[in-house]
């Protein structure tokens, strides 16, 4: 370059969350040559959580980060999830693999937290910035770029703003409206916390469940720790779920009153726990994942809900190929059209798999579900668990064959021996 040149001005972008689709998107907008901004409302990256899974598709977008060697490394492998009456006798046991229609080989199973680390391990490069304790409040988007005011009273511009918030992200509210337009129920509401692992459990979970009500208890590996869960039906809509501790701890209390098995002991531990996670089971359907320079990934445009096991896959193949689209395109509105493409039918096949009777055995909702579940589980104590699940599912986790961008990647930086 002659001295009169003027190397060209990378394109800005800021990206709303640190969990898991961010991290993951800022990694590859970086490596495509990108000014990337992370912002974080947290005072830091949220470690520790329950298990979350990389499988199909997305085993190929860590194996493409150098990540894979590092995630199979914190593979928790549990192994089965037994199914209990309100005595706790074991009605059946089932492998939890097929038990999800998963691939094994192609299944990693590893806590949120450790996944979160290792991503933003791999963003703290000195080029992508992190900005803690602060968030998005007002955005304006003139056509040629985007003037955002944070929480902090910081403002500044960008080319292109990407809300990575999760399912309740309020990148979503302040751009395309209210989150009530987008939540479609699964009928659903259920708490998360963890408690003392008095039982010994290890690798695997109980459940005791009636039409309509779920407890359960899951431990990961032999952690001194397990996670209790209860879930209840609900014909609310999600966004009538209460946001208020106190409200949500009576709520379940009351669905959960006559309940048996250890499901009294579960109901003191939520109350107590500084860890208590609450929400509606539901996914975001939106018809259109973008508007003008903005654009959402992850939870905040098309969450799956737990009952997909998809979310987080889901999250690292859409962030995948944003990057590369944005990367391929000099108009960030074509580049949202095209990330659409490539992966809506991959988004919305992953979706199905928790809707209709999909996820039943595992959230039964009538007698009959539970009834069907019984059947299975004596099925399985009588042939095995061998073709007894949908085995279409592995093909789903699978169906989108990474696009490959590397033409568009600039090579890395050469590190000299020694």
């Amino acid at each position: 370059m002659s001295k009169t040149e003027v190397p060209p001005r990378r394109r800005s972008v800021l990206v709303s969350g640190a969990s898991i689709a961010g991290p993951a998107l800022a990694y590859w907008l970086d490596r495509h040559g990108f000014a990337v901004t992370v912002v974080e409302r947290a005072p830091t990256i949220r470690t520790g959580g329950y298990p979350i899974d990389v499988r199909g598709t997305a085993i190929d977008v860590v194996e493409r980060m150098g990540l894979l060697p590092q995630i199979r490394a914190a593979h928790i492998a549990s192994r089965a999830m037994n199914f209990v009456d309100g005595q706790g006798r074991v009605i059946g046991s089932v492998p939890i693999y097929e038990a999800i229609g998963s691939d094994s080989a192609r299944d990693v199973e590893l806590p949120r937290g450790t996944l979160a680390s290792l991503l933003h391990d791999a963003t703290r490069n000195g080029t992508i910035a992190y900005r803690f304790n602060d968030s998005i409040d007002s955005l304006h988007d003139d056509g040629q770029g985007i003037d955002v005011g944070f929480a902090s009273g910081r403002r500044a511009r960008y080319d292109v703003v990407i809300g990575a918030d999760g399912l309740h992200s309020r990148t979503r509210r302040l751009v395309f409206g209210p989150e009530d337009t987008f939540t479609h129920s699964l009928g659903f509401c259920f708490s998360l916390f963890s408690m003392p692992n008095d039982r010994g459990l290890s690798h695997g979970g109980i459940v005791h469940a009636e039409a309509g009500r779920i407890s359960g208890i899951w431990a990961v590996q032999d952690s001194p720790r397990v996670f209790g869960f209860l879930a209840f039906a609900t014909d609310d809509a999600p966004g009538a779920i209460s946001r208020d501790v106190a409200e949500q701890i009576g709520r379940t209390r009351a669905a959960f009153a006559d309940m048996g098995w250890e499901v009294p002991r579960l109901l003191d531990a939520m109350a107590a726990a500084d860890d208590l996670y609450f929400d509606s089971v539901c996914q975001i359907r939106m018809p259109c994942w973008s508007k003008g320079r903005v654009a959402l990934v992850g939870d905040a445009a098309f969450a799956p809900s737990f009952r997909s096991g998809q979310g987080t896959s889901l999250a690292l193949v859409g962030a995948y190929i944003l990057a590369g689209e944005l990367a391929t395109h000099d108009d960030p509105q074509d580049a949202f059209a095209a990330y659409e493409r490539v992966a809506r039918p991959f988004v919305e096949a992953n979706q199905a798999l928790a809707t209709g009777d999909n996820g039943a055995f595992f959230l039964p909702r009538t007698q009959k579900d539970i009834q069907a579940r019984d059947g299975v589980l004596a099925e399985i104590a009588r042939n095995g668990p061998t073709g007894m699940f949908d085995a279409s599912k592995q093909a789903v986790h699978a169906s989108l064959r990474l696009p490959d961008y590397a033409s568009v990647l600039p090579a890395l930086p050469s590190v000299s021996p020694g």
